[in-house]
């Protein structure tokens, strides 16, 4: 316990925050009068350092090398400063930094701009709280050799976090290995000297609005409003994040009428004090916004999450409890990929193979393929998240079944839950112009490329140990049979498969043509089950879905 007391008081010596500082202060107080408890709390605080890695830094905010917190936030950006001079060979390079509606995320990027500038690097800070696409794309618009968004996207209201973006080559998509890895290499070398010899400046730049504004003009240009659009009723939560505003101008540009906002949620607010969990796709997250609708009568909700890289839709249903049903994120992910694929379609393309694709991560419905393979389009199945989704060739849309959608590449090589709206808002006007709504469109999709059915089950576990045995009982002994179906192929892509770089993922296809996916989140201490069938109707496919869903509990249960 001595070496953790030592580590808390050289972390205090340093801490230029005093919330953070009389926290770790009391902590240690109550450690020297014998809690136990305090103890424990101590030594998870400094059990190690916060990872760097290819989704940057995330986690609770609070003192220790554990949290997030100013030194950690100072420490990376010195690293990210480090990395990104040694790549720049005796060119100044330029960086810009973003930040939400979250605790502390203006000081962390503040912080920030003051690290990158005293390190000589050309540093601009986003004039305010906006959202994450916003920065995506303003890397490349500044021609930026990175930025960082200060966000936790859609995690608890105590965490917080620090995503990188590169230029150049990269096209201002998130970091991937080896760039994390070398990143975090200069991070523990900062780390280990201290944090207030570090060369700060006031003299970075504050972007100027014209950044802004070519973002609304370019997103409002994803899907201008058809006829179908006038008199459109529909409903918009900001989740208490950022989206609003900025969401607000592209619709005045794109022509579509304003919506109904769920009031209670539309200014940022850190502490999201109407949801227990500030992510759409938890139950309850949605429950003010079907309230408003129910009120408006209106045809269609649209939510995005805190920093508004995700999008949220739902419909009316009388036979769903609140009479709304929210569309899963495959099901948006095939309409937006249907409509791409169309659009693809209708202003042509060069026939040389390769050049124009659809891409899912490989956890997303199978049904994207199925879409590609009927336009002629190449099809990519990659690695969880937007730092592979976004880098398949040829890229003309992307999603992940975690309501992330890619919908204009030449913009932003991210997830972008505004310019997602704007492409539902244009899907659903579109409908409505010929008589029909949003839940024809789904059934229009089925009737065509087929009946696609997906779940998920979430696994959240107090140690990470745990997930770490049930993999490895995965992999000693691959199971004969899931739910009603034989086992017919294992894929364990830690070998590396399908040219997919090596990840912890274990992917088992059934005789009977459904798919089971296996991994640990990467940004939860949760394991995730992504179940994938295909049927002969509708009611056939929602049949095998519970049917697979029934054998994969059935499976944890026999491993756990």
């Amino acid at each position: 316990m001595s070496t953790v007391v030592a580590q808390a008081r050289a972390w205090l010596a340093q801490d230029p925050d005093p919330e953070t500082r009389d926290e770790l202060a009391a902590l240690l107080a109550r450690v020297d009068e014998g809690d136990a408890a305090a103890s424990l709390e101590l030594a998870d605080r400094f059990a190690g350092r916060l990872a760097f890695g290819t989704a940057g830094l995330r986690g609770e905010l609070g003192a220790g090398s554990n949290r997030m917190n100013r030194v950690l936030v100072a420490q990376a950006a010195a690293g990210l400063a480090a990395y990104l001079l040694e790549r720049a060979a005796g060119r100044r390079p330029t960086v810009v930094v973003g930040y939400d509606g979250r605790r502390n995320s203006r000081v962390f990027a503040e912080d920030s701009a003051e690290l990158f500038a005293g390190a000589g690097l050309r540093a601009i800070l986003l004039p305010r709280l906006l959202p994450t696409p916003v920065l995506a794309f303003a890397v490349r618009h500044l021609d930026a050799d990175a930025g960082v968004m200060v966000t936790a996207s859609h995690n608890p209201p105590n965490d917080n976090g620090y995503k990188v973006y590169l230029g150049g080559p990269d096209e201002g998509a998130q970091i991937v290995s080896p760039a994390d890895a070398e990143i975090a290499a200069h991070i523990d070398r900062v780390a280990a000297g201290d944090r207030a010899s570090l060369p700060r400046s006031r003299e970075y730049e504050t972007a100027p609005e014209s950044v802004v504004d070519a973002y609304v003009a370019a997103t409002a240009a994803v899907a201008p409003a058809p006829s179908g659009a006038d008199g459109l009723s529909w409903v918009y939560t900001a989740m208490h994040g950022v989206g609003w505003e900025t969401l607000s101008r592209i619709l005045e540009v794109a022509g579509y009428p304003a919506p109904t906002l769920v009031t209670e949620q539309a200014e940022p607010d850190g502490a999201f004090p109407t949801v227990a969990f500030p992510n759409p796709e938890e139950p309850g997250a949605m429950d003010l916004a079907f309230e408003t609708a129910r009120r408006a009568g209106a045809e269609l909700i649209i939510a995005n999450d805190p920093d508004a890289d995700r999008l949220a839709v739902a419909i009316p249903d009388d036979t769903a409890p609140a009479g709304w049903r929210r569309l899963s994120g495959n099901q948006i992910g095939l309409l937006l990929g249907w409509r791409a694929a169309e659009r693809a379609r209708t202003i042509g393309r060069p026939e040389e193979p390769g050049r124009a694709s659809l891409a899912c991560s490989l956890v997303s419905s199978p049904g994207l393929q199925t879409v590609a393979e009927h336009y002629g389009l190449d099809f990519h199945a990659t690695l969880t998240g937007f730092k592979w989704i976004s880098r398949a060739p040829g890229l003309i849309f992307g999603f992940e079944e975690a309501l992330g959608y890619l919908v204009n590449p030449e913009t932003v090589r991210d997830k972008d839950g505004i310019s997602a709206a704007v492409a539902m808002l244009g899907l659903a006007s579109e409908a409505r112009g010929r008589g029909a709504s949003v839940a024809d469109l789904v059934a229009e999709f089925e009737e065509t490329f087929g009946y696609f059915a997906s779940d998920q089950i979430s696994v959240r576990v107090e140690q990470l140990s745990a997930i770490g045995a049930i993999m490895a009982a995965l992999r000693a002994q691959t199971p004969s049979r899931i739910g009603g179906a034989e086992v017919e192929r294992a894929d364990d892509l830690l070998a590396g498969v399908d040219d997919l770089p090596p990840g912890d993922v274990l992917r088992f296809w059934l005789t009977d043509g459904s798919r089971l996916i296996v991994r640990p989140s990467g940004t939860e201490p949760k394991l995730k089950l992504y179940l994938d069938v295909r049927g002969d109707s509708a009611a056939d496919a929602q049949h095998r879905i519970r049917s697979l869903a029934d054998g994969a509990r059935a499976l944890l249960a026999e491993v756990s």
